[in-house]
């Protein structure tokens, strides 16, 4: 009889599941084609990537000309970053810090990139306060999250978590309070000074490979990278989102806009 999968997030077992790291692999190209579009060009500017996992997002940023910083909360996924970088010859800083309490000065980049973040945060103002706070004036924030929808629910709190035969997530990774609308997100940047310029939807080409492609991989019968190609996911931008969306919003290019976070973060 076959063992349960070992489902476990940034694990250093190479047989541990990580759902995390399975999401990140099948949403980086729509997340580099998005980019290439709204901030081509990244000569001379800094960026960070907030939620950087093992390194992906962080990656591709460098490749666009980014002088590129990235922080993740997980000690063990910051460390597969920097050897993943460092074997690539890209040189970017990975740090170990929460989205919630970014150790960085005011202005200090043009560009942020907020990965695997709002959705799992129960304090997203904070996020976005401390966001605001090291754009500079007219700096762009980019990011990707999952709406609150009846078929977002049924997938991220049902399938991705619950329901053991497509299992890849530990339980309470998602609840329904952290899963957001584009009203709601944009009304939540709007409180930060952020002016959100666009939502676009991304989903797989054919949404069935999505469920064939996580059975193969919980049976063991396909590694984490041959899963993206089998799922294909691709931009949607005249769609209504109704599962996830990526999107930009700019902070504007004077000061005295953007709430700084609370006394004591």
């Amino acid at each position: 009889m076959r063992s349960r999968p070992h489902i476990e997030l940034d694990s250093p077992t190479p047989e541990a599941i990580d759902g995390r790291h399975i999401r990140a692999l099948s949403f980086q190209a729509v997340r580099m084609e998005y980019l290439a579009k709204v901030a081509p060009d990244g000569t001379g500017r800094r960026a960070l990537v907030v939620g950087g996992g093992r390194g992906l997002p962080a990656a591709g940023l460098a490749r666009l000309g980014y002088r590129v910083t990235a922080v993740d909360p997980s000690p063990i996924a910051t460390e597969y970053a920097r050897a993943a970088h460092e074997r690539d010859g890209l040189a970017i800083a990975s740090e170990v810090a929460d989205a919630e309490e970014l150790p960085f000065a005011d202005g200090e980049f043009d560009l942020a990139y907020c990965a695997d973040t709002f959705e799992v945060t129960a304090d997203l103002d904070r996020v976005l306060a401390h966001a605001a706070r090291i754009l500079r004036p007219g700096g762009t924030l980019v990011y990707d999250t999952v709406n609150r929808t009846p078929l977002s629910r049924l997938i991220y709190l049902g399938a991705f978590q619950a329901i053991p035969a497509t299992r890849i997530m530990p339980p309470h990774r998602y609840a329904a309070a952290r899963l957001r609308t584009p009203a709601e997100l944009t009304a939540a940047l709007a409180r930060h000074g952020l002016h959100n310029r666009d939502i676009c939807d991304f989903k797989p080409r054919d949404p069935r490979t999505l469920i064939q492609a996580i059975l193969a991989r919980r049976a063991g019968r396909i590694t984490d990278d041959e899963i993206p190609p089998l799922v294909d996911f691709v931009l949607s931008p005249a769609a209504r989102p109704v599962v996830t969306y990526l999107g930009h919003a700019r902070k504007p290019a004077y000061l005295g806009h953007a709430r700084k976070p609370a006394a004591g973060g």
